[in-house]
């Protein structure tokens, strides 16, 4: 049962993604700014996906993070957590899963010992759309300042010691995670007017 005891609006709509992860998050935090930093970098990318699904990118984009809120918080594997608690108030099992797997989340879930249990639960999707939230995730800052892919991924190894598994996993899935961008970088130069 959601935490309101009623069913929230759509998810897939970013108004109703935003006012739940404000309501998770907060609105006065680093985490808040980076979301917020990632929401605005995947409205920039539309273009690149589908007009059906941009949309749901900017919700996806708005939701990515809410697994840290201490609310919902139980594996500790925070797009799990957050894969989850989305499933419990209904919403569709597609953006579950852009949440249960974006950046590479299938790696750190690895490194974790937990990759069986998020593939049981939600399946990958391998599109442009999860392509478009790991570009906006990883070209944005913690406190919500576009940054290149390499200046993302060295912060993320920097704030992580070695043997935290984040780390592991960002090292492990870097090459993964810069293609993915480079991806949708291919298809924002083609739609670039010439």
């Amino acid at each position: 049962m959601p935490l309101y005891g009623c069913r929230v609006r759509d998810l897939t709509h970013s108004e109703a993604a935003r006012d739940e992860a404000a309501r998770l998050l907060g609105t006065s935090s680093n985490r808040w700014d980076h979301v917020a930093g990632v929401a605005a970098a995947a409205r920039a990318v539309v273009d690149v996906v589908p007009p059906e699904d941009a949309e749901l990118l900017v919700a996806a984009a708005w939701l990515h993070d809410i697994g840290y809120s201490p609310a919902i918080a139980d594996t500790g594997f925070h797009p799990l957590d957050g894969a989850r608690h989305l499933r419990s108030l209904g919403a569709p099992p597609r953006l579950c899963s852009l949440v249960a797997h974006h950046s590479a989340a299938v790696v750190e879930a690895k490194v974790r010992h937990m990759r069986a249990m998020l593939l049981a639960e939600f399946p990958p999707e391998e599109s442009i759309v999860a392509d478009a939230l790991t570009f906006a995730d990883m070209t944005t800052s913690p406190t919500g300042q576009p940054v290149t892919v390499e200046e993302r991924l060295a912060e993320i190894l920097e704030r992580y010691p070695p043997t935290d598994p984040v780390h592991r996993a960002i090292s492990e899935s870097s090459e993964q995670l810069r293609a993915a961008v480079a991806r949708v970088e291919a298809r924002l130069g083609a739609h670039q007017p010439r």
